[in-house]
């Protein structure tokens, strides 16, 4: 890496600038053009530098604030294929699925749902349930959003806390 490298990875650590051109933006301030910058967010990838590069959406400012998770508890004769069933459903974003703990906490597959206002997400979740024939399940609304953010004092100090 070279100090421009390490001035390119600050500007991205920001996030791109929401303009027409991003790249070209951040060339500007990095005397680059915006295959430039292309070219060395490529190389930093592939150098291990950068592990991921993907977009963020503050899915808040879209006007979606109903966000929950659902915890399903199939009936006894579930033949195994909840898990895809659920996870086939464009408005699943996530589908997980756990032990139980018996006789404390049956719930098995979670997913996780958004939507504009608490109603729609109920009336999804029920219509989920209806056609996979599952009727037991607990639709919990996240009442605070946690943002993970990087943790730049982190990385300087070599990845340990302060």
């Amino acid at each position: 890496m070279d100090p421009t490298d390490v001035c390119l990875l600050r500007e991205l650590e920001h996030g791109l600038p929401l303009v027409p051109a991003p790249f070209e933006e951040i060339g500007k301030r990095l005397d680059l053009n915006s295959d430039e910058v292309v070219e060395r967010i490529r190389l930093l990838k592939e150098a291990g530098i950068i592990r991921k590069f993907r977009a963020r959406i503050d899915q808040r400012k879209l006007g979606i604030s109903a966000n929950a998770l659902v915890a399903w508890k199939p009936s006894r004769g579930d033949d195994g294929d909840m898990g895809k069933l659920l996870a086939a459903f464009p408005s699943v974003t996530h589908c997980y699925e756990r032990r139980p703990i018996p006789g404390r906490w049956e719930y098995t597959h979670y997913t996780v749902h958004h939507g504009y206002s608490r109603d729609r997400v109920q009336n999804e979740v029920r219509a989920i349930a209806e056609q996979i024939g599952c009727p037991d399940y607990l639709v919990l609304f996240s009442t605070r959003e946690f943002k993970r953010v990087p943790n730049v004092r982190m990385r300087e100090n070599g990845g340990s806390h302060p």
